[in-house]
């Protein structure tokens, strides 16, 4: 059964079309790049997924259920592209509010993250850089057992050695009968990870291929075939 499904799914604002008609599937233990220029409707389709928007036209299933109800938002874990946790709370304060807040959340794994990455509990988000931000909600994220992963640029901000941690604990601390859809534009930093991409343009569907098959065929990396794809 797929973790995510679009049918002929199309997005409107006012007489702006950001997704085009979009059908694709997302299956368990996946990780897919969500890849395409700014502009292309990668946000938009990961908000509808959450039930964070509606679409105009076209079914939306997670996990069999639609974006937005009860059973849905227990699947979903959601890495939006701003910060959105309060910035009053502290590191610490964030674990015990998701602890109370989500039955799938794993303490234990939250504050190996944050020791990790030498992040004081007791530092407020306000207290904090932009990458320290970044790291604490990606964390919190990472540290459901969730069902489907929908990361919003989650290594846009952080430098290369951070990086690397990042993408290794997305790979060692997502359910491998889950999927995760990571929306960036450093393609090269995340192919290591990915077994599937999905190129959207001008909010229409350009390409969803498994990535060994994309090199085998085209003889490139998914990085090259990018700047190919929608070379300006």
């Amino acid at each position: 059964m797929p973790v995510l499904e679009y049918k002929e799914v199309t997005k409107r604002y006012g007489g702006l079309t950001a997704l085009d008609g979009v059908s694709l599937t997302v299956e368990p233990g996946r990780i897919v790049g969500l890849l395409g220029p700014n502009g292309s409707g990668k946000t938009t389709l990961l908000k509808l997924a959450c039930g964070l928007l509606t679409p105009t036209s076209g079914e939306i299933l997670v996990c069999s259920q639609a974006p937005g109800s009860p059973a849905s938002h227990a699947q979903v874990s959601y890495l939006p592209e701003r910060m959105a946790v309060p910035d009053w709370m502290t590191a610490k304060q964030l674990v015990h509010f998701y602890q109370d807040f989500y039955g799938d959340f794993r303490q234990d794994v939250a504050w190996q993250m944050l020791s990790d990455l030498n992040i004081d509990p007791a530092l407020r988000v306000r207290e904090m850089s932009k990458g320290t931000r970044e790291k604490v909600q990606l964390i919190l994220v990472m540290s459901r057992a969730a069902m489907l992963y929908l990361l919003d640029e989650p290594i846009g901000g952080v430098d290369p050695a951070t990086r690397d941690y990042i993408l290794s604990t997305i790979i060692a601390n997502y359910n491998p009968e889950a999927a995760v859809v990571i929306s960036t534009h450093l393609i090269a930093d995340v192919e290591k990870l990915l077994d599937q991409v999905i190129f959207l343009k001008n909010g229409q569907l350009v390409l969803q291929s498994e990535v060994d098959q994309l090199r085998e065929e085209k003889g490139m990396s998914v990085d090259a075939l990018f700047r190919e794809v929608f070379k300006c």
